[in-house]
């Protein structure tokens, strides 16, 4: 499929990224939509499987005929069969009529069976009989019934281990999986990320009129680095929940907030457990671990310190490129000794020349620095050294942990 064919269908139902593997899903899709061929579609919850059905219908021989979607697991087990294949009036306690089932309602259209790996195995005989021979039975009836019907199934199971578990059926496993298309979760198109984002800030927010959010570098690195459990729903819905918590009024004169890396930190669901490594247990068969939240007041604490490091070279870049320097580098370094000289009590011996100052160092002093000038004014000392008023008073807190030790 060329470019151009690809791109149109993303278009027409308004999908979003170029990963590899997602083209594959789509291009897959549309080869095999002319045929009558079972296809099942397997990936994560939220991944948007729901869209690869609507394609190979409109695409197939059968698009003028019914297209219905069912999700298998939302329907209780008691009452599935005759949802599915329908009911004779009386057949069961509140069987006040006859009923078409799904089936009978698909003749000639394709039928959409997501979560299907959470059929009961009483059910799923009953499909096989369809799939093979096109026939069923409906419930309280002894009428064999004929049907046309594509089936797409739909499953965030590993269908495979529950064959092995005898769960699943086997034989109803290979009549469905003629074709196998594999929808990627969003960690692994890390490059579509910030692409999804930014549509679903834009909708959201001409929809209710605030400002559209984009972010710094850093924050994108935040977005893509989340593992994002929920994938693509997950997603949007912390978007357009982030869009009201940080955005503002459109104007004419502003379309556009901007986000840092410690602002979205503030609002990512915090799921941090999974990304730390264990701390080893100790001989005596007891361990001792941090808290969850001691955990995360440390990550972010890095996290702040890369921001903060970020924040000093940018500046430092834009004074080399005006001509200026930072400060005197020979009294920066005497401040710095006669802080260590404060912290430790010792008597600092007299160098020719100081050592270097480290990022962290010049980070402090630049803070040091604004802070004073602004006589604590925390929101001005942040916007001047270029990082967010969160950062600082993190900052602030570390400070003064450091010198009650």
């Amino acid at each position: 499929m060329d470019s151009q064919e690809l791109q149109r269908i993303k278009n027409r139902y308004d999908i979003i990224g170029n990963d590899a593997a997602l083209n594959l899903a789509l291009e897959t899709a549309s080869v095999v939509a002319p045929s009558d061929l079972a296809v099942l579609i397997t990936g994560e919850s939220g991944v948007g499987k729901d869209v690869i059905p609507r394609i190979i219908h409109d695409a197939s021989r059968r698009k003028t005929g019914p297209f219905l979607a069912v999700n298998c697991g939302a329907i209780p087990v008691g009452t599935i069969n005759a949802e599915l294949f329908g009911h004779e009036k009386g057949s069961f306690t509140g069987a006040v009529a006859s009923r078409k089932g799904y089936f009978e309602e698909a003749n000639g259209g394709t039928l959409f069976l997501d979560e299907i790996g959470e059929l009961p195995k009483e059910t799923q005989a009953m499909l096989l009989r369809v799939l093979q021979d096109g026939e069923y039975i409906k419930v309280g009836s002894s009428k064999v019934e004929k049907t046309d019907v594509r089936v797409i199934a739909a499953t965030n199971l590993d269908l495979t281990h529950a064959v092995a578990e005898g769960r699943f059926r086997e034989d109803l496993y290979y009549r469905l999986n003629a074709i196998q298309i594999k929808m990627p979760s969003l960690r692994e198109r890390k490059d579509d990320i910030y692409l999804l984002f930014r549509k679903f800030t834009s909708d959201f927010a001409q929809k209710i009129r605030l400002c559209k959010l984009s972010l710094t570098h850093e924050a994108i690195s935040q977005l893509r680095s989340y593992r994002w459990p929920g994938n693509i729903r997950q997603l949007k819905n912390f978007t357009e929940a982030l869009t009201v918590m940080e955005s503002e009024p459109a104007t004419p004169q502003k379309e556009r907030v901007e986000l840092d890396a410690a602002c979205l930190m503030a609002h990512l669901p915090q799921e941090l457990d999974s990304l730390l490594p264990a701390a080893p247990a100790s001989s005596g068969g007891s361990s001792s671990t941090l808290g969850t939240d001691q955990l995360r007041t440390i990550v972010k604490a890095i996290l702040d310190l890369k921001n903060q490091v970020d924040a000093l070279e940018r500046q430092l870049s834009e004074l080399k490129a005006g001509g200026g320097t930072p400060a005197s580098i020979g009294q920066m370094h005497e401040e710095e000794a006669e802080w260590q000289e404060s912290q430790s009590g010792a008597t600092p011996q007299a160098t020719p020349q100081a050592a270097p100052k480290t990022k962290k160092q010049m980070t402090d002093e630049l803070i040091r620095e604004a802070l004073d000038k602004h006589a604590g004014n925390v929101k001005a000392a942040a916007a001047e050294v270029g990082i967010s008023d969160r950062t600082l008073y993190r900052w602030l807190a570390l400070a003064k942990s450091s010198n009650q030790k």
